[in-house]
């Protein structure tokens, strides 16, 4: 899998990135994993005209003393759906912004 990682991030950070993605992301059934949806705009043209598969999201993982995002777009429909695929350059570029704002935002030490 093709992600973003950023590591080194003191305890007390992680547990604001979990409180700020517990309020404002999608959670999984796992612990730590949470889904973030990609705005419509930048949806590949395949993405855009699966109704049914929206929202297409990707997904963050927090770890032990990290946190990463995925490049991979999915659907929580249909995971098997064509639909599904590593993100775009337009895709990337917003994971990598999201990624940045968040540390930013929460003065996030690394």
């Amino acid at each position: 899998m093709i992600s973003y990682l950023i590591d080194e991030i003191p305890h007390t950070d992680l547990q604001k990135l979990r409180t700020h993605l517990n309020d404002t992301a999608m959670p999984s059934s796992m612990e730590d994993l949470f889904w973030v949806p990609l705005p419509e705009d930048i949806l590949s043209e395949k993405q855009y005209d699966h109704e049914d598969c929206k929202p297409h999201v990707f997904a963050v993982e927090i770890g032990d003393d990290w946190i990463k995002m995925e490049f991979f777009v999915r659907n929580l429909v249909n995971m098997r759906c064509t639909c599904s695929d590593y993100a775009t350059r337009q895709q990337s570029d917003f994971i990598i912004r999201f990624a940045h704002t968040l540390i930013r935002d929460l003065g996030i030490r690394t």
